[in-house]
């Protein structure tokens, strides 16, 4: 496949005039030029068109602009993959920055990977820090680790915000599910390739992560919204549950929490859309969500306590 650039660096957009200059301004630093800059803004009102073209007429690097009615991030990020001029995805969130060696680095890493053995991997990835220049989380356990996110996070147990990029061609075989409303959880996509595909986990700060009260992220969108994104959070619970139980002994808490979460979400998910389900397959899958079915329907009623409240 051809693709015009080496980097798509591709960031989903909402309402965020206010923090996409500092985007711009840290690609405007990037020490490799051989990227594309693509936005896909998911029904902004305010003037996020208008500032983003101002910089198109800056000619610094090529940018491009979608507008799409608001239909949340995955659906940002599906029209996001498919746009793609760039052989490497990496998503910039707009409401952070890349440090300025950051594509070099990623490039550099990419690279160095034996030209034999590149179709196994997917991916590479490195630490973020925050605005004080602290790492967040921890770091991988070797300097250069080739491994899945998968082992990263449950043998290694390596934890907090970390970033990098995916191959396009591989997301385009990942797609986030169109059919699902509401929010669904990114592990649903990035385990499913994990479980096939190798990455480079790097120990060098690539991006500084900020934190904004209206994060995309921020877990206020389980909380408040468990009813409205039941159907993706069911699906996810279901994905971790019946695929990668065979860590269940590494983190036994968090499978014993995903199967709660299952009877929480879906107890939502038929009051909103009666007859869907996310079936479990395999024997102690169902065992576990039957022995977390009590903390599942606690669950559920402490969201619509919270629902009623606010």
């Amino acid at each position: 496949m051809s693709y015009l650039y080496r980097f798509t660096v591709f960031t989903p957009t909402y309402n965020r005039v206010h923090t996409l200059p500092r985007v711009y301004e840290s690609l405007k630093r990037q020490t490799f030029r051989n990227f594309e800059w693509l936005v896909v803004d998911d029904g902004s009102t305010d003037n996020t068109h208008e500032l983003v073209e101002n910089w198109q007429k800056e000619n610094l690097f090529p940018i491009r602009y979608f507008w799409q009615e608001n239909a949340h991030k995955k659906t940002a990020h599906n029209r996001g993959i498919q746009e793609a001029q760039g052989e490497l995805f990496l998503p910039l969130d707009s409401d952070d920055e890349a440090l300025p060696a950051a594509l070099e680095i990623l490039n550099r890493h990419w690279c160095a990977i034996p030209d034999l053995e590149r179709g196994m991997f997917s991916a590479v990835t490195g630490l973020c820090v925050d605005t004080e220049g602290r790492i967040v989380g921890s770091r991988f356990p070797a300097d250069v680790l080739d491994s899945d996110s998968l082992k990263i996070r449950y043998h290694y147990h390596v934890t907090g915000e970390k970033w990098g990029f995916q191959r396009t061609d591989i997301l385009r075989e990942f797609p986030f599910p169109s059919d699902i409303s509401g929010h669904v959880p990114e592990g649903v996509v990035w385990s499913a390739i994990a479980r096939q595909y190798k990455a480079r986990f790097v120990n060098q700060a690539l991006r500084i992560y900020h934190t904004e009260d209206d994060s995309l992220s921020n877990s206020a969108v389980v909380v408040h919204g468990a009813a409205k994104n039941a159907e993706g959070h069911a699906l996810s619970a279901r994905e971790v549950l019946c695929n990668e139980f065979i860590w269940f002994f590494y983190n036994p808490k968090w499978f014993l929490k995903m199967a709660a979460n299952y009877t929480r979400f879906h107890i939502h998910l038929q009051k909103t859309k009666p007859g869907k389900h996310w079936p479990l397959r395999g024997f102690v899958p169902c065992l576990l969500v039957a022995l977390m079915y009590p903390f599942g329907r606690l669950l559920y009623w402490l969201d619509v306590r919270r629902s009623i409240r606010g």
